[in-house]
């Protein structure tokens, strides 16, 4: 990345952490902001019960990260519940221990399925199952633990984080720990996580009530005495704005990352995005390969390969909003399975909403599974309305999943992953120039171009053949499907590498080059 590594990107963690939030949110199955509303009832909670600054610190980023780990046994829980992201869900409903636990995770197993089918699972879930589940909550905690180290968020954070599954009656997982001796901080956003569902759902009474019944089991007695004492400061108001308030809790005390800094969050976001399936390992970050060194050899701007690396790190996040079960099917999808496949490039773009660097990056990311034609989705965009670093994107994500094993079939061979990419072109899919310049940071062979004079770029011919027949910037970026701010960057580049500061003088030598026409987009 060519960007000054120090410079500030105007981007908080506290900010970041919130975005993450929003995706974990989709892998627990419920609505939007849970997380952010859940961290407002903790910080509340916590200055309440008197918890020291550097707890509420703690609280904050304990509240937001406790759940982040669900994504990390989709593919176990995908095996036994079919639906992971509704059992998640679900599992708010009750109390999560003893008799009533087991039968309800029991009547989860294998639902839809044919009933002789369903009693082999259910048979098999006693067996061993039962343990495997609560192994893989141990799993959960152990990858928000490593997520929050990623973060810098220190030991404090992950302290508390190992104990999210502890209990106050000590009947938790991995049960180590009971009453006092589990952190505090955690203590609060037990509470919180559980009493926002229910408030959310049956408003404060229904809250103080699921509170009152699992008190001193589950939850501290005394903060459930704090909340019902409360209950509307620590559960009120939690329809305005959750994500001002949220981040409006951690005050001014972590400032803005620098660039080089924010990458690698988004590199940590793009490992989490890939624990939704076991096939996917690696994947995000084999595309943002790919992508930012095929923006490299398209000749684009420092700040537009930035983006375009950024975007490929975390096109993949709005999967966490499909449940796993559709992901990992080794039979074909259904219409419904389809449907929903096709809502996570959107997903993606909700996610990265706010702040508005990362909006600039979820507007390229949810482009990935668009096409030149409009056959793509979500939204059947056609060439017009994607950008050159969409296209970039999309060509990676195409071809770097072309050579990887999945479930429902094995990785291509890399000539047959060329043929199928330059189909793609003929097809009018895919962008020839990202393609190709794709497969060449993949190691394919590539024909070459003939040699460009002042050692323009294809894409800066492109720009050049326009400019001088006097189109303006808009209209070139409406032609190439990229923003007038790239052209501009062009533009300067251009006349930068001829040598020549007037549009006449440009066409003088473009005429003189033979480059007189506009060039278009090939194989």
């Amino acid at each position: 990345m060519n960007a000054d590594a120090n410079r500030s990107s105007g981007v908080r963690l506290a900010e970041l952490v919130a975005a993450l939030s929003l995706a974990t949110d989709l892998g627990l199955g419920v609505p939007q902001e849970h997380v952010l509303r859940q961290t407002t009832i903790a910080s509340r909670l916590a200055g309440l019960a008197g918890l020291s600054q550097s707890q509420r610190t703690s609280v904050y980023y304990t509240s937001l990260l406790a759940w982040v780990g669900c994504v990390s046994d989709s593919h176990e829980m995908a095996k036994w519940f079919g639906d992971d992201q509704r059992v998640r869900a679900d599992s708010y409903e009750v109390d999560k221990a003893g008799l009533p636990f087991m039968s309800f995770m029991v009547g989860h197993v294998a639902q839809g399925l044919p009933p002789m089918r369903r009693l082999t699972m259910i048979g098999r879930f006693m067996a061993g199952g039962f343990r495997e589940a609560g192994a893989s909550m141990m799993m959960h905690c152990q990858t928000a633990g490593v997520l929050a180290d990623r973060l810098g968020l220190g030991d404090e954070v992950g302290a508390a984080l190992a104990q999210a599954f502890e209990r106050w009656d000590g009947k938790g997982v991995p049960g180590r720990s009971a009453g006092d001796a589990i952190d505090p901080v955690m203590r609060v956003v037990q509470i919180a996580d559980d009493a926002e569902v229910f408030a959310r759902l049956g408003g404060i009474d229904a809250a103080v009530e699921m509170l009152r019944a699992r008190r001193a089991t589950e939850f501290d007695p005394s903060l459930v005495d704090l909340v019902v004492a409360h209950s509307e400061e620590v559960l009120g108001d939690l329809d305005g704005g959750a994500w001002d308030e949220t981040v409006r809790a951690i005050g001014d005390g972590d400032g803005a990352l620098g660039e080089a800094e924010l990458t690698e969050v988004l590199t940590a976001f793009a490992d989490y995005a890939d624990l939704k399936s076991a096939s996917w390992t690696g994947h995000s970050r084999g595309v943002a390969r790919l992508a930012a060194d095929a923006a490299r050899r398209l000749g684009l701007p420092d700040a537009d390969r930035v983006v375009v690396e950024r975007a490929a790190l975390v096109h993949d996040i709005g999967a966490l909003g499909v449940s796993t079960g559709i992901w990992d099917k080794s039979s074909a999808w259904t219409s419904a399975d389809r449907e929903r496949v096709r809502t996570h490039p959107y997903l993606t773009e909700r996610v990265l909403a706010r702040p508005a660097r990362l909006a600039e990056i979820g507007a390229v990311a949810s482009l990935h599974h668009e096409r030149l034609d409009g056959s793509g989705y979500p939204r059947g965009v056609n060439a017009s309305g994607i950008p050159v670093s969409a296209r970039i994107v999309a060509a990676a994500d195409v071809l770097h999943a072309l050579g990887e094993d999945r479930i429902h079939r094995p990785a291509f061979p890399p000539k047959t992953r060329e043929v199928m990419m330059r189909e793609e072109v003929r097809a009018g899919r895919l962008d020839g120039e990202a393609v190709n310049a794709v497969l060449a940071a993949a190691g394919h062979e590539v024909r070459r171009r003939p040699e460009l004079p002042a050692g323009l770029t294809a894409r800066e011919v492109e720009v050049l053949t326009r400019l001088v027949r006097g189109i303006s910037n808009k209209q070139i970026a409406r032609e190439l499907g990229v923003t007038p701010r790239t052209v501009g960057s062009h533009v300067e580049h251009i006349y930068a590498k001829i040598g020549v500061s007037t549009r006449g003088a440009a066409a003088l030598f473009a005429m003189s080059h033979g480059l007189g026409h506009p060039q278009t987009s090939g194989e």
